[in-house]
C-alpha cells in the first residue's frame, strides 16, 4: 500500500469490484465507501484524514485488543515463516495444540476437548453437527436432529447457522432453510410482547422451551442453542433464574445446551466467558472474534470428554481450521489478555462506563433503557415511554452517524445504540464516547423536535 493512497482509484475498486455486505448498496453509492488507511490503539483514520475512535470493536465486536498490536504481528509473521499452515485431521503444528490446551483451561466447567474452525458461523455449524451425531452415535436419542432457538436469534450466516437464526434481515429471502428448527420467544430487557415483568417474561421464555420440547417430541430434539447475553436489540442480559432452568430443562429431556459465546467470549462481559456470569455450564459452547482479538480468523467450538469420545469418528471438517498462523494469534492475544489484566480491567472500566452512561441518558425523554455487562453497552431508545413502543424511522441510525460525525463510531442494533469498545479503551476515552453520544442524542432529538 503506498504511503499516500488515491482516494479516488480506492473509491472505484469498491463500486467496480465490491459486494458490501449488510448494507443498502444505493447508499453506500450515494455516500461512497469509508476507507480506512491507517490504525492505532482504539483510533482510526480514513483516507480523508479523518480520526475516529472505535467503540463498537470493528462493528462485529471481535476488536478487543485495539489496532497495530506488534506483538500479535509478530507472533504470526514467525508462525507463518515457520509451518504457516498444516490441516487439522491428525496432523497439528503446535500453536494449535497450545491453543487446545488454554481453551480447556479457560472454559466452564468440564470442557475441555475443542475442534477448530475459521469463524463463528462455522462454530455454530460445527456445533450443531457435533451435537446431532453425538445423539445418534452414543445411542441415547438416534432419531434427533431438531434444534430449538429463540426469537430474533443471530447466530451465523452459512445455511446451518442460518436456519437457527431469526434475524429477519438475513433469513427471509433465503427460506427454504435447512428443516427441523423452531424458536421460542427470549428473554428480552425492557419491552416484550406480552408486556410483562422482565423477571416473569424470563420465566416464561424458560416455560416456553419445555412446551416446545413436548411439542417437537422428545425423542427428535437434538439441541438447545442461545447466546448467554443476546445482541438482539441489545445486550439482552438475562434474570439468573433464566439459565438455570433452562440448563435444568435441557437435562431432563436429553436436550444437549450449546451456548453460543462467539460474540461474549473472552472478556467482552467482563468475565472470559458470559457463561460464567451464571454459573453455567454449556454441553458444547462454540468461539470465535476476540478469540484471536480479530487479527486472523480463527473460531472453536469446546465440548466435554463424554461427547467427544461417543463420536469416533467426526464426520465434519473445514480446510483453514486450526490454521497454524491464526492460532498462534489467538495464544498472543489470550497471553496478552491475562498478562495485563485486560478482562479484569475491562470489567471495571465497563462499570464505570455503564454507570456514567446511565447518569447521563438514562432519565432523556427519548431513552427506554441503558443496559449492558463489561465492556458492551447499549442505549435502548423509546419513541413513546409511557407504551415503550420503539422508533419505527431512522432516528437511531441518525444517532450512531452523528456521533460518527464527531468521532465516534457506535453501531445501531433494531431500537437500540450499542457501544463495545476494545478492552484497551482508556477511562478518558469511555468518557469522551459518553459525551459524544449525548451530544448526538440532544443533537438528533432537538432538530426533529422529539
Amino acid at each position: 500500500m503506498s504511503a499516500t493512497p488515491n482516494t479516488d482509484e480506492l473509491t472505484r475498486l469498491a463500486f467496480e469490484n465490491c459486494i458490501f455486505p449488510v448494507a443498502d448498496q444505493r447508499v453506500v453509492r450515494e455516500q461512497g465507501p469509508t476507507i480506512y488507511v491507517a490504525a492505532d490503539g482504539i483510533a482510526l483514520t480514513d483516507n480523508h484524514g479523518v480520526m475516529r475512535l472505535d467503540m463498537m470493536g470493528s462493528h462485529t465486536r471481535a476488536n478487543s485488543l485495539g489496532y497495530g498490536n506488534r506483538e500479535i504481528a509478530t507472533a504470526v509473521f514467525e508462525q507463518m515463516s515457520a509451518v504457516h499452515y498444516i490441516g487439522t485431521t491428525s496432523h497439528f503444528a503446535e500453536p494449535t495444540l497450545r491453543l487446545a490446551g488454554k481453551l480447556a483451561e479457560l472454559a466452564p466447567g468440564r470442557l475441555k476437548r475443542s475442534a477448530f474452525t475459521s469463524g463463528g458461523s462455522e462454530s455454530v455449524e460445527t456445533a450443531l453437527k457435533l451435537a446431532k451425531q453425538y445423539q445418534r452415535e452414543s445411542g441415547r436419542k438416534p432419531r434427533a436432529y431438531k434444534t430449538i432457538s429463540r426469537w430474533n436469534a443471530y447466530h451465523g450466516a452459512s445455511m446451518g447457522a442460518l436456519s437457527v437464526t431469526d434475524w429477519l434481515a438475513v433469513r427471509d429471502v433465503f427460506e427454504p432453510r435447512v428443516p427441523g428448527h423452531s424458536f421460542i420467544p427470549n428473554p428480552t430487557r425492557y419491552r416484550n410482547p406480552f408486556g410483562m415483568p422482565e423477571d416473569e417474561y424470563a420465566e416464561l421464555c424458560a416455560t416456553y422451551l419445555e412446551r416446545e420440547i413436548q411439542l417437537q417430541g422428545p425423542e427428535s430434539v437434538s439441541a438447545f442453542i442461545g447466546e448467554p447475553v443476546m445482541q438482539a436489540h441489545g445486550v439482552q442480559v438475562p434474570p439468573q433464574r433464566y439459565w438455570d432452568r433452562v440448563r435444568e430443562i435441557c437435562d431432563k429431556y436429553g436436550v444437549l445446551l450449546i451456548v453460543d459465546e462467539v460474540i461474549t467470549g473472552f472478556g467482552r462481559t467482563g468475565t472470559w466467558f458470559a457463561s460464567e456470569h451464571f454459573g453455567l455450564e454449556p454441553d458444547i459452547m462454540t468461539m470465535a472474534k476476540a478469540l484471536s482479538a480479530g487479527y486472523g480468523p480463527i473460531g472453536a467450538v469446546i465440548t466435554r470428554d463424554e461427547i467427544a469420545d461417543a463420536i469416533p469418528l467426526f464426520r465434519h471438517v473445514h480446510t483453514f481450521a486450526g490454521h497454524a498462523s491464526m492460532a498462534a494469534a489467538a495464544n498472543a492475544a489470550i497471553h496478552i489478555k491475562q498478562r495485563d489484566g485486560l478482562v479484569e480491567a475491562g470489567k471495571r472500566n465497563g462499570a464505570r462506563f455503564g454507570a456514567e452512561l446511565t447518569a447521563a441518558l438514562g432519565n432523556h425523554r427519548i431513552v427506554g433503557q441503558v443496559r449492558g455487562l463489561g465492556m458492551w453497552w447499549c442505549v435502548d431508545f423509546a419513541a413513546d415511554k409511557a407504551t415503550r413502543a420503539a422508533f419505527t424511522d431512522d432516528t437511531v441510525v441518525a444517532i450512531v452517524r452523528r456521533m460518527s460525525d464527531h468521532g465516534i463510531l457506535a453501531s445501531a442494533i433494531g431500537t437500540a445504540l450499542e457501544m463495545a469498545p476494545p478492552l484497551i479503551a482508556t477511562p478518558e476515552q469511555l468518557a469522551q464516547a459518553v459525551d459524544v453520544c449525548v451530544r448526538s442524542v440532544e443533537e438528533v432529538a432537538r432538530e426533529r423536535g422529539l
